[in-house]
């Protein structure tokens, strides 16, 4: 497939390009778009998203497991009452997202979208009733549907997420406050201190908050894990793979929801357990401000 036809029959022209984007280095992004059966993808995302595949078969049933469990936790967290999302990371459009599912729960529900993928944004633009960049009424037909916005922003510096004027414009962080962190802490390293960054996020949220986290690990299968997160090395953010205990620590200071640090599959399940749901080798978890 010729790079000018990656975006497939997305909502943006085959022919765009963003002026930051560069297609020759794979970003973890696309490649969880590709995971997933997605068409906004370039060669270089492919390479690397089969590299993983390669080491690791089961890596779509994961991502696929991974985006269950964001749906299932959202519909949870909004069926509890909470009508804001702070989802970072948010990604490129797949079924069962933040606002998609938020919104069928609460359709005044507000849901901000962080990322730093040039894609996503670009994605963002074309939405109808999505902001990129500032406050919009969300879409569907529903006159009372609450905003999306999604805004450029990277974990790594929660600072100026907590503190950005446009997110701040559409959520209250006087009330509780859904921070979906959703596996996107396993590409952040010890150098950039990622529970630091977890921590700065949570302070600035009210209690009833939520952190809403999933995580590779190298607790089970550690050769193919290490030798797909290998693959990660070229990208745009390395992969780094860390034990139960490790990712339970995100979660210090909050009181962890039921069932607590689990497999994915295993997080309140709406239906029977997959097969390989043993074989599914990320955990996630949800914990309460105090």
């Amino acid at each position: 497939m010729a790079e000018s036809e990656a975006l497939g029959s997305g909502p943006i022209a085959p022919d765009w390009r963003p002026p930051s984007l560069d297609t020759g280095v794979a970003t973890p992004a696309r490649m969880y778009a590709y995971y997933l059966g997605g068409k906004d993808h370039f060669r270089a995302d492919r390479e690397a998203a089969e590299k993983v595949l390669q080491s690791m078969p089961i890596a779509r049933e994961i991502a696929r497991a991974n985006r269950a469990f964001l749906t299932r936790a959202v519909r949870h967290l909004a069926q509890e009452g909470i009508t804001q999302f702070l989802d970072i990371g948010i990604g490129l459009p797949a079924p069962g997202g933040t606002a998609e599912t938020a919104q069928a729960v609460w359709p005044e529900a507000r849901v901000v979208g962080v990322d730093n993928d040039p894609i996503v944004l670009a994605h963002a633009r074309a939405r109808p009733g999505v902001e990129a960049g500032e406050a919009g009424p969300g879409a569907g037909s529903e006159p009372e549907r609450g905003p999306e916005l999604v805004v450029a922003g990277d974990v790594r510096r929660p600072e100026e997420i907590v503190k950005h004027p446009e997110i701040r414009a559409v959520l209250d962080f006087e009330r509780p406050v859904a921070v979906l962190v959703v596996a996107v802490l396993h590409f952040v390293e010890d150098a950039d201190d990622p529970y630091d960054a977890v921590r700065v996020l949570m302070d600035a949220v009210a209690p009833g908050s939520v952190l809403v986290v999933s995580h590779a690990t190298g607790d089970f299968a550690s050769g193919p894990m290490l030798r797909a997160a290998k693959a990660y090395e070229k990208t745009t953010a390395r992969a780094v793979l860390r034990s139960k205990g490790e990712i339970g620590a995100f979660f210090d200071g909050l009181d962890v929801l039921e069932p607590g640090v689990v497999l994915l599959p295993y997080w309140r399940p709406d239906g029977e357990l997959p097969e390989e749901a043993d074989r599914i080798w990320m955990y996630c978890g949800a914990g309460r401000k105090r």
